[in-house]
């Protein structure tokens, strides 16, 4: 009876839960869904997990925006921070020349040539030029030159045919020839060779008879040197300083200042080299920047009237100067 009993049931649970299914199969399948239900939930949580740590389109729109301005914002500060450096390194090499340049004046009782084929390009570059023969020369001063003859801020020669060149000739011969630089460009001298690079230009009144004034004739004119010692009792008279020529100055006090801002040689002194200004070397051998507008107070020869009309105290009006330089410093 009780086995009777039991193939009872087991047709009854055959026939409700299938042909095949027991009760320890039913639960195997259960687990197995469980388990599988939790595979998918775990990879489904991951999944969002990583969606939440990434940028969306707006966010990463911010970003590059907060980049560009921050960039716009440092790199001015940082061109200018550049350019001051640059600054600080040509008054370095002004020092430098302002050895070089007092050792020569203590060699020879403080005088400058004004003889040779050009006194100047001669001092600069250190050698003599002769009239006679250009490759044959000796040497003004022991220091090689070439590595303080250039502003940071104009280390490169100007591209030909963009400036103009200087040539002197000696009984039809040619002696020497260079051209002109820039306010970012180097002067150099081309022939004779080897090729020298200069950014600096020299009082243009020292090696010749101009610093005596206008219109002054005497036994001085025919002194073949400038007797810089014997101007010590002269303030701010400029020697060395930024230039896009080997030498130059200001031949008088009512010079007029560019009407517009220079891109070549025409500049020659005013050039805007260094933000509104350009570093100078003086006959006592002091160093420092020069304003724009300063160069009409400077003693550039014994005549020079630094209160002159384009000067504060010669009654100058900031309206009077080149819309260029009305941003300058006024003196």
């Amino acid at each position: 009876m009780r086995n009777e009993a039991t193939s009872e049931a087991r047709r009854i649970w055959s026939n409700s839960a299938g042909p095949v299914d027991t009760w320890m199969d039913y639960s195997r399948r259960r687990t197995r869904k469980s388990s599988a239900r939790n595979r998918l939930s775990t990879i489904d949580h991951r999944s969002s997990s990583i969606n939440r740590r990434a940028f969306t389109l707006v966010e990463l729109l911010v970003v590059i925006a907060v980049i560009a301005l921050l960039a716009a914002i440092l790199l001015p500060a940082l061109q200018r921070a550049r350019r001051q450096a640059k600054a600080v390194a040509c008054q370095a090499s002004l020092r430098q020349w302002a050895v070089t340049l007092a050792l020569y004046l203590e060699e020879n009782q403080g005088r400058f040539p004004r003889q040779g084929a050009d006194p100047v390009l001669g001092l600069l570059s250190g050698r003599y030029l002769t009239k006679d023969d250009p490759n044959a020369y000796w040497r003004y001063h022991g220091v090689r030159t070439e590595g303080i003859a250039c502003c940071p801020m104009a280390v490169k020669a100007a591209e030909p045919n963009t400036v103009g060149s200087f040539t002197s000739t000696a009984n039809g011969r040619l002696v020497l020839q260079g051209r002109h630089g820039t306010t970012f460009r180097a002067w150099e001298i081309t022939y004779p060779g080897p090729a020298f690079l200069c950014s600096y230009g020299m009082n243009s009144n020292l090696c010749s008879f101009g610093f005596e004034g206008r219109g002054v004739f005497g036994p001085e004119r025919d002194l073949p040197y400038t007797d810089i010692f014997g101007l010590r009792g002269f303030r701010n008279v400029p020697l060395l300083f930024d230039c896009a020529q080997p030498a130059n100055s200001l031949m008088n006090e009512r010079i007029r200042p560019p009407p517009r801002e220079p891109s070549g040689a025409d500049g020659a002194i005013c050039i805007n080299r260094h933000d509104g200004s350009l570093n100078g070397l003086f006959i006592d051998m002091s160093i420092r920047k020069v304003g724009l507008k300063e160069l009409w107070t400077l003693k550039w020869h014994k005549q020079f009237d630094t209160a002159g009309p384009w000067t504060k105290a010669g009654g100058v009006q900031p309206e009077a100067w080149p819309q260029w330089m009305r941003k300058f410093k006024d003196y």
